[in-house]
């Protein structure tokens, strides 16, 4: 096999919008590009039924995110043809899936092809977790459609030849529940969805004569943990703690009249000003505070990168290794037990100066991309000569 391997590419939304999937279709695309091989995007329309495609996209958007991939899985005898002749045609090495399992059903991999796929999260294991289960169902309707889901991803998955889940959540809810085996299923972390922003000269001092900052980000501030984060800061600042917060993303009601309450609303890292913007606040903040329900969560990687710590709650895939890149918490964690997390800091700063040294070090040796296309590229070579 060539040196430069011929890598189609597979997704819903395209990889050349930085905005998809937050981000993490961007940055999969690019890591695959520059460490793995000469990447192709294959077209996901839907060929002759793609006028329905379009029609379900103009319905509203929380109608059509849900509704778009079961259409999509329900039709691929219909869709996956077109798919087929593309990657028949293109003659490639590897197929890599990024997200998009449903893109994958109905299609045959031709024979000598290696096929990848990589996702946070899948709708089953999604759906069955807490995570899923504290969100609950957009349409009632759509639990009439979980057989034949659960089965399409069996089908799917037990079929790839390799498996890359960037958590252990996923894998371990993944391995039982589509009963894959050991050596096609792995661990592989992903990165922060920012340029590695070099380690921090001089890290913002942390002790009861400072001021305490907190950041958050993301656009739904309950979705976040942004009450609790409020709360946690509020009990600070009743004890003397001289405690704000800078929210990015959102703009929360809360923050009208709350002098410690930073808002600054939604920010384009690829504008050099919000840019700044956002790496002038990850600098000075001391935690990262998001006690989110997620599947995955760039915000952790990107906290990470910028050596700050991050607190959360043990839920989810969040990549928060407890001590070294901050703290996750018990479910049910509340107020008080943040809080005394951070008092124990604030009485033993060298502590906190480690934590933060390990959290730079987490990012620099697992949770970028550079990382992770190495990761692939080892994988391939290992497994398909």
């Amino acid at each position: 096999m060539p040196d430069r391997r011929k890598i189609a590419y597979l997704c819903d939304l395209s990889p050349q919008d930085p905005l998809t999937y937050s981000g993490g279709n961007a940055r999969i695309f690019s890591a695959l590009q520059t460490h793995v091989g000469d990447v192709s995007v294959l077209d996901p329309g839907w060929g002759r039924i793609d006028p329905l495609r379009r029609l379900i996209c103009a319905l509203p958007e929380p109608v059509t995110i849900r509704a778009l991939w079961r259409a999509r899985l329900g039709l691929s005898r219909l869709i996956a043809p077109e798919l087929q002749k593309q990657l028949t045609r293109g003659r490639y090495d590897v197929l890599f899936c990024a997200y998009a399992f449903h893109a994958l059903a109905g299609l045959r991999v031709p024979p000598g092809v290696f096929s990848i796929y990589s996702s946070d999260a899948t709708p089953t294991t999604y759906k069955r977790s807490e995570v899923g289960q504290s969100f609950g169902s957009y349409l009632s309707l759509s639990r009439m459609f979980d057989p034949m889901i659960l089965g399409a991803e069996r089908r799917v998955f037990r079929a790839m030849d390799l498996l890359l889940w960037p958590t252990e959540w996923l894998k371990s809810g993944a391995d039982v529940l589509y009963e894959l085996a050991p050596e096609q299923s792995v661990i592989l972390p992903w990165g922060a969805n920012v340029a590695d922003p070099g380690a921090v000269d001089v890290p913002p001092a942390l002790s009861r004569g400072t001021r305490l900052r907190f950041a958050l980000i993301g656009r739904d501030w309950h979705a976040k943990g942004g009450p609790l984060v409020l709360e946690t800061v509020e009990l600070l600042r009743a004890r003397g703690v001289d405690a704000v917060l800078d929210v990015i993303g959102v703009t929360p009601p809360e923050a009208a009249g709350a002098e410690y309450i930073t808002a600054h609303g939604v920010l384009d890292k690829s504008r050099p000003e919000d840019m700044a913007r956002f790496a002038a606040v990850m600098r000075r903040a001391h935690f990262l505070f998001q006690p989110s329900f997620e599947s995955f969560g760039f915000a952790f990687c990107e906290a990470s990168a910028y050596g700050l710590p991050a607190l959360c709650l043990r839920i989810g895939g969040v990549p928060v290794r407890e001590g070294v890149n901050g703290h996750a918490l018990p479910l049910g964690t509340g107020a008080e037990g943040f809080a005394a997390r951070v008092e124990a800091y604030l009485a033993a700063p060298q502590k906190y100066e480690a934590l933060r040294r390990s959290s730079r070090r987490e990012y620099e040796e697992r949770l970028n991309w550079d990382a992770w296309g190495r990761s692939v590229d080892a994988h391939l070579r290992a497994r398909h000569r």
